[in-house]
């Protein structure tokens, strides 16, 4: 006798109970998607934002105008009144260790009329303008004491003694004021700079306590650069 399988009868309420349970799970599935979606679309937008600042900046916090090579490669100090009062100076040093000396936008000298009209490295016992320095040891190079004359500058009615202001060698100076005294007036922080001096470190050590920061030179003489 052949036997004859039977299907089950399903349960119109169960079914219906099943397929609801089966939708929800999808729409589930399909909010949680979104979610994740929506969630990875926020932090990819926040680290383009960030990358974007890094990259780009703020206008409004961009200095009117760029820095200057000094202002990039040496870090300065000055020293104010030195050996008499008005006579300040700066000293402009590079992670090299060399410092490049030359007056301060406050010196006496540039107060005159008229500005600076001439400069004189005969001083002293030498005359500075012929020192010629050769070689990796610096053959020739003349040491310096910090108070030890550089050069004369003179207006039309006085004269000022400029001094070293750092211990160490003198490597050379600017021989192109002989000839251009008036970059002292123009430019005397970049083309018209006074000499070029390299200390031992120890001895920048101690002269450094007697040197100010840029900052505190501007506070001290009341003046915005």
């Amino acid at each position: 006798m052949e036997i004859q399988k039977t299907e089950e009868a399903k349960n119109p309420e169960i079914e219906e109970i099943i397929e609801l349970t089966k939708q929800k799970q999808s729409e589930e599935v399909e909010h949680c998607d979104e979610q994740e979606k929506q969630t990875q679309v926020a932090e990819d937008e926040e680290d383009e934002n960030e990358l974007r600042n890094l990259l780009l900046a703020d206008i409004g916090e961009l200095p009117i105008s760029p820095p200057s090579a000094t202002q990039v490669n040496f870090v300065s100090y000055f020293i104010t009144d030195f050996t008499k009062p008005g006579h300040d100076q700066y000293i402009y040093r590079h992670a090299n260790g060399l410092c490049v000396i030359g007056l301060a936008p406050t010196h006496l000298a540039f107060k005159d009329e008229g500005g600076i009209t001439n400069i004189d490295f005969n001083v002293g016992k030498s005359d500075r303008s012929v020192l010629k320095v050769s070689g990796k040891r610096k053959k020739n190079a003349m040491r310096s004491e910090s108070n030890t004359a550089l050069c004369k500058v003179s207006t039309a009615k006085e004269s000022y003694i400029v001094r070293c202001c750092v211990k160490g060698s003198l490597l050379e100076v600017n021989e192109r004021l002989i000839k251009q005294p008036q970059l002292l007036n123009s430019s005397a922080d970049r083309e018209g700079y006074i000499a070029i001096i390299m200390p031992r470190p120890a001895d920048w050590t101690k002269n450094k306590e007697s040197l100010i920061t840029f900052e505190e030179y501007k506070e001290k003489k009341e003046v915005s650069l």
